[in-house]
């Protein structure tokens, strides 16, 4: 390594590695590796999932009840062969082939046509103290996408990234701790992909070729290595092995898909209800109004203020009426008030929920309400205590609620004065007292639990209605639980181009239900800013306007009426959109996909998507080649392989190629594919602000299926078979385009309506809807 002026030295400590297979057994899913006392272990979980672990000491550790993957013995059994030569044991499934070198105990993995993929190289598997680690072969071509939340363009070639939950405050390109901590990436190149779930809590790190080109590392400071490898060929189906192995997101109600205004703060009740009034006299739809933490009484959550907010029940209800959900913010740390008569302190120390110092100390920090402690939401008994405060804010009628500052962020000083962001101790004892952790184990997870506890406090207290929850911090499988928006972005014209990479990569990690804060949350939006900001947050999963105390309020009217306009016309079209994105998102609850999808995810041969990062496709048909520098009114679009329309103009592409998109202040370039399905409603200023009384199909010719869900949007019963689902086929014969419209299938029926059919540039047709099936010819 160079050595630099000012640097002192560093003598890095050996890497110990496997030694030759001594001897191999195996069972009805594992494969067992005895290398002269360390252990290897290879388990086939799926035809195209494997999990490898490596202990040096020999023994295996027992599986952790907070463990996000799923257990193996839940999978399947699946056929496999074993061979075994004089160099190597070959593991085979239908779908791919691991090869394990007896000399060296290094993995190979290769596709059926002997491609190979995930092979080790190097040292192949190495520790030391307190360290382990696992090296593997860059292939040509390949290229690293996923990593959770992370900044900068879409391709983490030649990057580390490292995985450990930070308040990241003032992020920017060259950030890499981040919010979220997901150790997940999916590898690609023409005609083969892989994806690697790293399954450790602790800290750890990819290096995807910075230190060494060609070489990729995994590294934890863990006592095992233990890492999924899924086969794809391509990324939809390493998503969906992944959604089963970490968990798929519920599905939410429907309200959570429409507009949020959020800031911090909406001070007090009186602002509030003129917000919420100043929507509906501008006929500017929205859903969701978030109240930050200034509506607690001095920051003690669980609470409210009685001079700003004295009667929460009834603004609460008034908002209901007026068809605005409710929101509130809660923060994990507690206020430490001895005396203070405040019950979620007393209830915490009395019951022991705290978490504490090695040697039994009340573990404090300082946040909001200065002196705070902290709930160890590594316990069962801790969650639902804590899940349970949550009907103190449903039961006035709160649909949602935003989990924040769980990284855990805090400084070692009362906020305002100089001070340090600190951690739990690393050896503050977590868990239940059967399996006791430390916090270095635990650290990354405790948004995660906190958002567990807060989502399952939720269905107990508002049983029969679906919730909606947000998070900042998370691990992997944090799409169980909650939606998770980007933290603290700036009013930056580099953020808003940042949150399309980011947001897929986010997606291509698992998590479909995410957003950035439209605007940015810190500093003050120009006009034109905030007009191709909410161009794009039109395409958010979850689509909220947040800003920050002391800068400019960032609702859609303060610009100016043009702005305003602009802000209406594309608010009302993510509306009008509706039918289309909740069945996207009845597509991720159901397989793990994305919402908002780089080109890659449909075009994984294309080496052309392999590094745009500024072109997103909203589900299979929609795709948006936003504006994101001031003063730009043309840009370069590629339109991959196949044919494609101008939403706006209906003019016709043939792909592959690039064009020259006119982008006017008022248009955002949106592009659709040919044979697309894209089911719409009317404008409506809130979700259900009345039946679905006409569905509107717009349909491009070519060839094309697309499978419309729908069910009530708010309760749970489609769990139990009320939902429905209507299969659309296009097609083209000669000069005409014939649309079959399949019979409904489900148990759940739309109100009565009308349905219109417009397919682009050729004609239009209606029926009444009564669910029998049906063709059109145009």
């Amino acid at each position: 390594m160079p050595q630099y002026f000012g640097k002192l030295q560093v003598a890095e400590q050996p890497w110990s590695t496997l030694e030759a297979v001594q001897s191999v057994r195996q069972d009805d899913r594992n494969v067992y590796f005895d290398c002269a006392g360390p252990h290897f272990k290879i388990s086939v979980l799926a035809a195209n999932l494997i999990r490898v672990r490596m202990t040096p000491t020999g023994s295996f550790k027992p599986r952790r009840s907070w463990a996000v993957a799923r257990d193996d013995a839940e999978w399947p059994a699946v056929a496999y062969q074993m061979r075994e030569t004089a160099e190597a044991v070959e593991i085979e499934t239908e779908q791919m082939r691991v090869s394990v070198q007896l000399d060296k105990c290094r993995i190979t993995c290769m596709d059926k046509a002997g491609n190979p993929f995930a092979q080790d190289t190097g040292l192949g598997t190495g520790w030391r103290s307190g360290t382990i680690a696992g090296w593997k072969q860059i292939e040509a071509d390949e290229h690293f996408y996923g990593f959770g939340e992370r900044t900068h363009l879409l391709d983490k070639l030649s990057e580390v990234k490292t995985n450990w939950t930070t308040d990241a405050l003032d992020y920017g390109v060259l950030s890499d701790e981040m919010y979220q901590a997901i150790p997940f990436f999916i590898a690609l190149r023409p005609h083969l992909a892989y994806g690697i779930f790293f399954n450790t809590t602790h800290w750890s790190q990819f290096d995807l070729g910075a230190e060494q080109p060609g070489v990729w590392r995994m590294e934890t400071r863990a006592e095992e290595l233990d890492y999924y490898i899924i086969y794809g060929p391509e990324p939809a189906q390493i998503l969906q092995t992944y959604g089963e192995l970490t968990g798929k997101m519920p599905l939410p109600p429907k309200w959570s898909l429409g507009y949020h205004q959020c800031r911090w703060s909406y001070e007090s009740e009186e602002v509030v209800r003129e917000l919420a009034e100043e929507f509906r006299n501008r006929h500017i739809p929205c859903d969701v109004i978030h109240l930050d933490i200034d509506y607690m009484r001095g920051y003690r959550v669980f609470t409210w203020s009685p001079k700003r907010f004295p009667d929460p029940k009834q603004l609460v209800s008034d908002l209901a009426k007026n068809g605005i959900k409710t929101v509130t913010i809660i923060d994990p740390g507690v206020k430490y008030e001895p005396e203070g008569d405040y019950p979620v302190f007393d209830e915490g120390v009395e019951n022991d929920c705290f978490v504490r110092k090695a040697d039994g100390q009340l573990f404090h920090g300082y946040v909001w309400p200065d002196k705070a402690v902290f709930p160890d939401f590594a316990r069962p008994d801790v969650r639902k205590w804590w899940g349970d405060w949550h009907k103190t804010l449903t039961d006035i009628g709160i649909a949602g609620i935003w989990n924040d500052m769980n990284e855990p962020a805090l400084d070692d000083r009362p906020f305002g004065d100089p001070g340090n962001k600190i951690w739990f101790p690393q050896d503050a004892p977590q868990g239940p007292d059967e399996e006791r952790a430390t916090h270095a184990e635990v650290h990354n997870l405790y948004g995660l639990m906190m958002s567990q506890a807060c989502r399952e406090g939720l269905n107990r207290h508002r049983s029969t209605q679906r919730s909606f929850v947000l998070t900042r911090s998370g691990y992997a499988g944090i799409q169980r639980w909650s939606s998770v928006w980007m933290g603290d972005n700036q009013s930056l014209w580099e953020h808003l181009e940042m949150s399309l990479p980011m947001l897929c990569n986010m997606g291509l990690s698992g998590v479909a239900f995410v957003g950035c804060d439209i605007g940015g949350f810190a500093g003050n939006a120009t006009a034109e800013l905030f007009a191709r900001w909410m161009q794009v947050g039109m395409l958010y999963p979850l689509m909220r306007g947040h800003s920050a105390m002391s800068t400019a309020r960032h609702e859609p009217w303060v610009f100016g009426d043009r702005v305003e306009k602009i802000c209406r016309e594309y608010i009302e079209l993510r509306y009008r959109l509706l039918p289309y994105i909740y069945t996207l998102f009845s597509e991720a609850a159901t397989t793990g996909a994305p919402i908002l999808r780089p080109l890659l995810y449909h075009f994984p041969n294309d080496p052309s998507t392999y590094k745009l990062y500024d072109q997103v496709l909203l589900g299979p048909s929609l795709m948006a080649a936003p504006i994101y520098r001031p003063g730009v009114e043309h840009r370069a679009v590629y339109l991959p392989e196949g044919v494609w329309y101008d939403w706006w103009s209906g003019e016709r592409y043939e792909g592959s190629t690039h064009i020259l998109a006119h982008a006017p202040l008022e248009r955002m370039p949106l592009y659709v594919r040919e044979g697309a399905v894209i089911p719409m409603m009317p404008v409506m200023q809130h979700v259900d602000e009345r039946p679905l009384d006409e569905l509107t199909l717009r349909i491009w010719p070519g060839n094309g299926e697309f499978t419309l869900y729908e069910d009530d949007g708010n309760t749970f019963e489609f769990t139990a078979g009320a939902w429905a689902t209507t299969t659309y086929r296009v097609r083209s014969e000669g000069q005409q385009t014939i649309v079959e419209i399949a019979a409904r299938e489900g148990n759940w029926n739309p109100p009565s309506r009308e349905v219109i059919v417009q397919v682009a540039s050729v004609g239009e047709q209606r029926f009444s809807d009564d669910g029998t099936a049906r063709t059109l010819r145009f």
